[in-house]
């Protein structure tokens, strides 16, 4: 028992250092708003695209392919965001809201703190895996959310651009050129490799205090109601059934944290922006964000020291 506490406090705590670190950044003032998202920025289209692209060119694909882990990944999503959209109509008569809460339920922070915490777990070793979830579950991620927030604003949804804004995502796009250099016929040389190794290996901790810096806390109490219900689905009902289901289907080892990784983690950054910039509630949508990602130190915790509890990993 005292052994599955060690590694539950050994994966959350790094994560929650540098958090840590962000909230102390934000209270000294050393960075403003627009630097803040400015350096959002630069870490989501250049480092991600490092990590990914380091991730797939360093991978051994033996190891890591398994479309079965695939296959389940994506139904869940599909599942959760239909799921979200039946509970948010159902739930919120507001049509400006359910695009948020729907987000809320389906979408979460997977690469931010996901990815970290199966390395903590199994090492980088451990991290192939996950990132061939990216090429899964990113994508789906994009189109969900666009439908979503377009379906309640009264948009059109359009396939096409929706595809072309899934292949500029710099973690796909990283992707993609990590699988065409592997292709080549001869190794990357060293001089030009390793730097962009270090690049992608510094994205992790700078995500996570740019993450603890950027935290603003809001109003919420025109939608307390709804700010809660999309915490608990998103912190323990969701990852309870997919958890479950995955347990019953004989998920074991790193497949099962990785996909730990992707439904019990909090709500996706991004969420927030693209709200915004779609016309549904942002306040509502910044406010999942910040609520399910200080909590998510104890969810995710209490997830962990369970699972490796039941000898699911």
């Amino acid at each position: 028992m005292f052994s599955n506490f060690i590694v539950a406090v050994s994966a959350v705590v790094p994560i929650f250092v540098l958090i840590g670190i962000g909230l102390l950044v934000q209270r000294a003032h050393l960075l403003t708003k627009e630097e803040l998202a400015h350096t959002n920025r630069l870490v989501f289209r250049v480092f991600f695209f490092f990590t990914l692209f380091s991730n797939i060119y360093n991978a051994d694909f033996a190891d890591g392919f398994n479309p079965r882990l695939m296959l389940f990944g994506a139904a869940a999503v599909t599942l959760l965001f239909l799921g979200g959209l039946a509970f948010s109509c159902l739930f919120e008569p507001l049509r400006k809201r359910r695009g948020a809460m729907t987000q809320a339920i389906f979408r979460s922070n997977f690469i931010i703190l996901g990815l970290p915490l199966v390395v903590n777990i199994f090492g980088e070793d451990g991290a192939l895996m996950p990132t061939m979830m990216v090429a899964v579950i990113i994508p789906l991620y994009n189109i969900y959310a666009v439908l979503a927030l377009e379906t309640f604003r009264g948009g059109t949804f359009r396939l096409l651009p929706i595809l072309r804004g899934v292949l500029k995502n710099p973690m796909i796009d990283g992707m993609l050129l990590g699988f065409l250099c592997r292709l080549l016929p001869f190794p990357l040389p060293d001089p030009l490799l390793r730097p962009l190794m270090q690049v992608g290996a510094a994205t992790t901790p700078l995500a996570l205090i740019i993450l603890g810096a950027s935290f603003r806390r809001g109003g919420i109490s025109e939608s307390r109601r709804d700010l809660w219900a999309c915490v608990f689905i998103r912190l323990i009902a969701a990852p309870a059934l997919v958890l479950t289901a995955a347990a019953l289907l004989g998920f074991r080892g790193v497949e099962f944290v990785t996909l730990l990784a992707i439904f019990a983690t909090p709500c996706a950054v991004a969420s927030y922006a693209m709200a915004q910039q779609m016309g549904s509630d942002a306040a509502l949508a910044g406010n999942t964000v910040v609520f399910t990602s200080a909590l998510s130190c104890f969810t995710i915790f209490g997830w962990i020291f369970l699972t490796k509890t039941l000898g699911l990993f």
